[in-house]
């Protein structure tokens, strides 16, 4: 059974960082693209960065330069550092496999992130 568990995030003041994770069971994360999406109050699923299972990645505009994803293969997680925190990265965020855009993929419970001075 494909199971992701996300952890690391919480309440932190604009500037500051935090990194979130993702271990993933019932499959080897590195063989299959993942994905890191968010969700903000009142809003919908927004895309944030991806990792490709070669390894190349890509970031939404609104966090390029600010974000960085990657994965330990060992310890199956996936991980998303997120420097320079802004009030708008305030959202629950969710690690996705198989993500093909919208509600699609499998997800896990998602992890808080809240951008407040």
């Amino acid at each position: 059974e494909v199971q992701l568990v996300e952890s690391g995030g919480g309440l932190v003041q604009p500037g500051g960082s935090l990194r979130l994770s993702c271990a993933a069971s019932g499959f080897t994360l590195y063989s299959f693209p993942m994905n890191w999406v968010r969700q903000a109050p009142g809003k919908g699923l927004e895309w944030v960065s991806r990792i490709s299972s070669t390894g190349i990645t890509r970031y939404a505009d609104s966090v390029e330069g600010r974000f960085t994803i990657s994965r330990d293969n060992a310890k199956n997680t996936l991980y998303l550092q997120l420097n320079s925190l802004k009030t708008e990265d305030t959202a629950m965020y969710y690690c996705v496999k198989d993500w093909r855009g919208g509600e699609s993929g499998t997800r896990g419970q998602g992890t808080q992130v809240t951008v407040s001075s």
